[in-house]
């Protein structure tokens, strides 16, 4: 499978980059600028860095590791270049007050609006794994993933599955991203109080 992870120069995208180039995956780093995208391409493993447009050409999936706030933005612009593409969003749009992390307040998932942006389908998932966790190998727990795309969640849990050390599990449809963006306000709640590193693991499967 060739993933082209966008945002692949900060702290998520280059972790994810060097753990699924380990595990064999056909990796290419996009970013707004290929120079950068080169450089941490050859420090990751990576097939190749490319400016973002070109990054997604030919590939089979699309992480789309940008700042929450440069999501829709991203996307929006790469529309076109995306074509029928499948995208797999990680970010959670969290809003920061008093210390401690909420959810967005907006009634649909940040995944839900890249898919009314973009053609093909959106895939919604990895939203318990942190940058400082992958940075030191495939994260202890579990990976959850959700889409309306039967395909495009199969690929996303190929994916996952080699991020972490227990199961890639199938969530259900896209609506259910809701409850995963929410999750990682619940994380980094739990992460500022215990000075910890959470994570995810389901029981009783």
């Amino acid at each position: 499978m060739k993933v082209a992870v966008l945002g692949g120069t900060g702290a998520f995208g280059s972790a994810l980059a060097r753990l699924l180039a380990e595990a064999g995956t056909d990796v290419i780093i996009g970013s707004r600028d290929p120079d950068r995208a080169a450089a941490t391409a050859a420090e990751v493993g990576a097939a190749s860095g490319l400016a973002n447009a070109e990054a997604v050409g030919g590939a089979d999936l699309v992480v789309l590791a940008v700042a929450a706030s440069a999501a829709l933005r991203t996307t929006a612009e790469l529309a076109d270049a995306l074509g029928e593409t499948p995208v797999l969003s990680v970010a959670s749009d969290l809003r920061i007050a008093d210390g401690a992390a909420f959810p967005d307040d907006d009634a649909l998932s940040l995944a839900e609006r890249m898919q009314q942006l973009v053609r093909g389908p959106v895939v919604a998932g990895l939203h318990s794994l942190a940058a400082a966790s992958l940075t030191a190998g495939k994260v202890e727990g579990d990976a959850l993933v959700c889409s309306d795309d039967d395909d495009a969640k199969a690929a996303a849990l190929e994916l996952a599955a080699a991020l972490v050390t227990g199961r890639a599990l199938d969530a259900g449809p896209l609506a259910s991203a809701r409850a995963l963006e929410g999750m990682t306000a619940v994380i980094v709640n739990l992460n500022r109080r215990y000075r910890g590193r959470a994570g995810l693991r389901v029981v009783g499967l």
